[in-house]
């Protein structure tokens, strides 16, 4: 289904590719709609397409990937192709998001901040449940510092 919208969204659509500019247009998108930089993970993101008349956002990469969530303890599966409608603090009719909860794997279909203020973002199946988690959870994560710098060299000694 996303290659099919794909193709309908994407005569007007700003079109991105090479994995460091899509890795950035995707976080700049994510603030402009104003939804945490950590909330799609994706690696070796080949093209993302952007078409601000419809809403509609793809993201390509070469493989599927598992993320977890290591805070609030979730593994979030990402097809090789993610779309999505996209509107401030909302993407609707997501594809290609499954979380997973217990032992299944669950189609996530919108993700959404109803109050901004509460510092929570939920997650709906197509069935409309919904779970709340901190926004803060989704941040990007800081860089570690160099472990070259604080890792000591063992001295040899001459016998």
């Amino acid at each position: 289904m996303g290659s099919q919208q794909i193709a309908e969204h994407r005569q007007e659509a700003e079109i991105y590719e090479g994995e460091a500019v899509c890795m950035q247009k995707s976080r700049l998108l994510l603030d402009e709609i104003l939804l945490p930089r950590g909330l799609l993970p994706l690696d070796n993101i080949l093209e993302m397409g952007y078409n601000r008349t419809t809403g509609f956002v793809w993201l390509k990469q070469k493989h599927k990937r598992e993320h977890r969530f290591h805070s609030i303890g979730r593994t979030v599966s990402y097809e090789t192709e993610v779309t999505a409608f996209v509107e401030e603090h909302r993407m609707r009719r997501v594809t290609g998001v499954k979380t997973k909860e217990l032992f299944l794997w669950v189609t996530i279909s919108e993700i959404f901040v109803d109050d901004p203020s509460n510092g929570k973002i939920s997650f709906a199946n197509t069935t409309g449940i919904a779970r709340s988690f901190p926004v803060s959870a989704f941040a990007l994560p800081l860089p570690l510092p160099d472990q070259d710098k604080h890792h000591h060299n063992k001295h040899l000694t001459k016998h």
